[in-house]
């Protein structure tokens, strides 16, 4: 359903958001090792994060990668700033016309899963995210 660079994109900012709220930074290379990409492909990914605003990187020694206030970034500003809304408006079979004009086959029920993810993304935050990870209810990688 993501591309593959806003699924990085959105595990590299978990990372760092657990990472940060025990006030440590991580390097390209952590990231990149523990959500298993590319590090030329995480860099990439990490700009975009960072030009919106998400993640913060300090350069020098004791740098790295930070995130302030996970609470407040919801996961609909993550995948927006990856993919832009694409997610949103998107064809469920791929169509390069689909609407509620011109529908394809799933176009009604792809419609209510693409909403419905959409308010989650709008409903999630990284802190809920991180607290998982941290507690072991989650992996990012096996």
């Amino acid at each position: 359903m993501f591309s593959k660079a806003c699924e990085y994109g959105i595990k590299a900012s978990i990372f760092i958001a657990q990472s940060s709220m025990k006030n440590q930074r991580v390097s390209l290379k952590e990231i990149a090792k523990k959500i298993d990409s590319p590090v030329a492909f995480t860099a990439k990914i990490l700009q975009a994060l960072a030009r919106n605003g998400i993640v913060t990187s300090i350069k020098g020694a004791g740098g790295g990668f930070e995130i302030f206030n996970p609470q407040e970034i919801k996961l609909s500003v993550i995948v927006n700033a990856i993919d832009s809304d694409a997610i949103y408006n998107g064809c469920g079979l791929g169509l390069k016309q689909c609407d509620n004009k011109n529908p394809c086959p799933l176009h009604d029920k792809f419609k209510i899963i693409r909403e419905n993810l959409k308010i989650m993304l709008e409903n999630t935050n990284l802190k809920e995210l991180a607290l998982k990870l941290e507690d072991g209810i989650s992996i990012l990688k096996l």
